[in-house]
């Protein structure tokens, strides 16, 4: 891989230090989460110790106050790693970094801090059954009551759905205006109404926890809503660069690590008399999956050096998780048909990687939206 110069020493030093840290706390222990279907709290307490829970949030509320590089070096190990089952990006990304734009200074004291050290876990909850990317099309309400909000409604494929203590509810506060009638607004996992699905069972990324959610008369305080009322679509809008340029991340990395087992794979593995990787047809596949992944690692940091300076456009991170996310399937399917028949067997990682990449295309906004968002500045 060429130099990369998008981190700096002290990133550096930190992804060594998270990466020895998952390589004690969540590798050995990643197989039997997957089994059980979550992640245990104690690892997430584990991570807040470890300074890898939201360490862009500022020291005021708990945090380190690293930029959004930290993040991205979160994202990049943990995927490096084969740790799918640990969403950090729903929790870090997406909602400590919604409660950091938009909440108000007693919302960023009440749960900031905890999310850092692991305490509290978030989760977003925008798709509902039967509308998928359409969150203009969304039906869960949120009816304000004198000085409380009364929430109706429900909500799949939500990851942390079984463990999340703070949910940011994508709600219509006021149906007639479409997507000017729609707030965000936080609920407490512990609120009397609100209750958990089953945890669905995914083809792929079987540790993470992805559930249902009902809301019946759920009541909030009215200081539960997350920035302006009839904001939120905007709010999401702004926001959604960031989740994904962190899909984008994990693709690249995942890339990397399906080309790496792979090309190794292929060195050991020996066929008619010679290894798999002397075949030319071995050798121009992976170089031509070696040119597509340093083409992708290069807009990917430049697209990470725009968002750390505050000049990534939406566009440009729909197109960084179109191209990775695409990327991150083809290469994997390339590099599992070079694995032969072990490539379909379970206890090769390659073939985990298989089924856990194929999400990456769809959720975050599936690819076919994400050639429309381009399309519309052509």
């Amino acid at each position: 891989m060429l130099k990369r110069t998008v981190y700096n020493e002290e990133h550096e030093m930190f992804r060594e230090a998270f990466r020895r840290f998952l390589e004690t706390e969540a590798v050995p222990h990643h197989d039997e989460w997957e089994e059980r279907g979550i992640v245990p709290r104690e690892f997430w307490l584990k991570a807040g110790e470890q300074g890898a829970l939201c360490p862009q949030v500022p020291e005021e509320y708990g945090g380190v106050g690293g930029d959004y590089r930290y993040l991205a070096v979160v994202n990049e190990a943990a995927a490096s790693a084969g740790i799918t089952g640990v969403n950090f990006a729903v929790h870090s990304d997406i909602v400590s970094g919604y409660l950091l734009a938009y909440g108000t200074e007693d919302q960023k004291q009440a749960w900031l801090p905890r999310m850092v050290s692991g305490e509290v876990l978030g989760a977003i909850a925008m798709t509902e059954p039967g509308t998928g990317s359409d969150l203009q099309g969304i039906r869960t309400t949120a009816r304000r009551e004198g000085n409380e909000y009364v929430i109706n409604g429900s909500k799949t494929f939500i990851t942390a759905g079984q463990l999340a203590d703070l949910v940011i509810v994508v709600a219509k506060t006021d149906p007639e205006l479409g997507a000017k009638g729609i707030s965000l607004i936080l609920v407490e996992g512990d609120r009397p109404g609100f209750q958990r699905g089953k945890n669905l069972d995914k083809i792929g990324l079987k540790a993470q926890d992805t559930s249902e959610l009902f809301f019946d008369d759920v009541r909030v305080p009215v200081t539960n809503l997350l920035g302006e009322e009839g904001r939120g679509f905007a709010q999401l809008m702004k926001e959604l660069p960031q989740e994904r340029l962190a899909i984008a991340v994990v693709a690249m990395a995942s890339s990397q690590r399906a080309f790496d087992l792979t090309l190794q794979y292929v060195k050991d593995r020996r066929a008619f008399g010679k290894t798999v990787f002397d075949f030319q047809n071995t050798r121009h596949l992976l170089a031509q999956l070696k040119s597509e992944i340093e083409v992708g690692w290069a807009f990917l940091d430049k697209c990470i050096e725009a968002h750390r300076v505050g000049e990534l456009e939406a566009h440009e991170a729909s197109m960084a998780k179109l191209w990775s996310s695409e990327l991150q399937n083809r290469v994997v399917d390339r590099c599992l048909q070079l694995h032969g028949g072990y490539g379909y067997m379970r206890e090769y990682p390659i073939a985990k990687m298989f089924v856990d990449s194929r999400i990456q295309t769809i959720y975050g906004g599936t690819s076919e939206i994400m050639r429309e968002i381009i399309s519309r500045t052509l």
